[in-house]
């Protein structure tokens, strides 16, 4: 069979292009440091913190694998940004971590989904060893709080009825002495079905649930795009901050803390994860209106905020792997690295959740970019810059809107799924190569098809 000229040429320039748009990927493989994406280190610390900082990480797990190069543990560092102990485990399933609460004890409770199910347990600091736990049938879940004596309060996300394709998320108290559920509220009985496009395996993805007194909690649907109070004896929502799809509100948000001003006004300090910011609003004659936005300049995918007693936050930006205390303006003033996606922060002395003032009560409100961070590179954190890359790159088009979307998108999911010494524009230049080559296979699948279908018809049986 002779090729003509121009084919082969034609050839050849595809090969040379993918070889081209491959070279970034070798190039980044052959170069990468393990060392520099598993690493666990300080970065700016101008004022060292009260006591220690425990950080749960999330990790990588997929179907019962982990990722060693995006390690899963818990960590406790020093106020000087010293490592105190690290806590890695693997019985009973590889994990991930996600809820770790200080407990009135000395201990912590966390939350560790693993091979399907969730494992809670109490995690003595000084022998990291389990003082109990508990597996319940339950995946994927974020949070679990102490809740008085013996009681877990816990928010079980991904309850998947498939026989019936409706979903069970739900909040449940659960009596460890009785072993029973002796309260549990459902999602589907308070949303619309047509919520967030109706009912899925991940509907609500409630990640967070707080007891904030009078009978009441706070909960952080995320796919809703909204923080709801509802009363635990009506079971009725009593408030809502944002709605479905209200994205300049909030946008798939983390762990909300309840805080009340000096005059009482009712505030929500939260962690808007799809906004890439801190945000925090106040109720005012019936309407939440914010008063503070902070980082997003520089945040990704934050998915905590502790207001501490000094006025100052506790933040936890995940696909920058770090954690960061910062002022009510936003300067770093003590700074962490823990890959691989640190998913909560506590600063032990102060127990759980927020115990600080409201930034009104500091006279701070405004929107302030973040400053005075090292700005490490950890974990391949490079995904930022992609996104503003691309953004500038279509500023003031008609592709403006989708393609700001489209790359904030990609640069909270794809660090979770491309390899750690691949760079987001890596990433981009290899499917670049992956669709250069199947425009070209079906090219030549295109260009061979008469001499294809003459071989089947005499192969094929009549």
């Amino acid at each position: 069979m002779n090729i003509p000229n121009e084919r082969l040429a034609v050839r050849g320039v595809v090969l040379l292009l993918i070889i081209g748009l491959l070279t970034p990927s070798a190039v980044s493989a052959l170069t990468y440091d393990p060392s520099e994406q598993t690493s666990l280190e300080p970065g700016t610390i101008t004022s060292p913190a009260n006591g220690s900082t425990v950080v749960s990480v999330q990790g990588y797990t997929f179907r019962g694998n982990t990722n060693p190069k995006k390690p899963a543990r818990v960590v406790s560092i020093d106020g000087r940004g010293d490592l105190q102990w690290q806590y890695r485990d693997s019985v009973g399933g590889n994990a991930w971590f996600f809820d770790a609460d200080p407990l009135p004890n000395g201990n912590l409770l966390i939350s560790s989904p693993r091979s399907g199910e969730t494992l809670i347990f109490e995690l003595d600091p000084d022998t990291r060893e389990r003082v109990w736990e508990k597996r319940f049938d339950m995946e994927d879940t974020h949070d679990v709080d102490a809740f008085g004596d013996d009681k877990l309060l816990i928010a079980n996300m991904r309850e998947w009825n498939a026989s019936a394709g409706s979903s069970e998320d739900r909040i449940v108290v659960y009596n460890r002495s009785t072993g029973e559920i002796t309260w549990e509220w459902y999602f589907k009985n308070h949303y619309p079905e047509n919520t967030d496009g109706g009912h899925n395996a991940d509907w609500s993805h409630v990640n967070d649930v707080d007891y904030i007194g009078d009978g009441r909690l706070l909960l952080s649907p995320r796919n809703f795009d909204q923080a709801v109070i509802i009363d635990m004896e009506s079971k009725e929502i009593v408030d809502r901050l944002g709605r479905d799809n209200a994205h300049d509100i909030l946008n798939e948000q983390h762990n909300p803390d309840w805080l009340t001003s000096e005059n009482g006004t009712p505030t929500m300090l939260v962690a808007d994860s799809g906004n890439n910011r801190v945000v925090e609003y106040a109720k005012e004659d019936g309407e939440w209106v914010r008063t503070w936005s902070v980082g997003s300049n520089t945040l990704n995918w934050p998915r905590d905020a502790d207001r501490l007693p000094n006025g100052n936050t506790l933040v936890v930006d995940t696909l920058n792997h770090r954690v960061m205390e910062i002022t009510p303006t936003g300067e770093v003033v003590w700074e962490y690295y823990a890959t691989w996606g640190p998913y909560d922060a506590e600063r032990v002395a102060y127990e759980d959740e927020s115990t600080g003032p409201t930034i009104r009560d500091m006279n701070a409100s405004g929107s302030y970019p973040i400053t005075g961070s090292a700005n490490i590179t950890a974990g391949g954190n490079e995904s930022i810059g992609f996104v503003k890359q691309v953004q500038s790159t279509f500023a003031e088009t008609p592709l403006e809107g989708p393609m700001n979307g489209l790359s904030t998108r990609l640069a909270h999911f794809l660090p979770w799924l491309r390899p750690v010494w691949m760079s987001p524009w890596d990433l981009f230049w290899a499917i670049c190569a992956v669709g250069v080559g199947l425009v070209a296979t079906g090219g030549e699948l295109f260009m061979a098809r008469h001499r294809i279908l003459d071989t089947l018809q005499r192969v094929l049986p009549e």
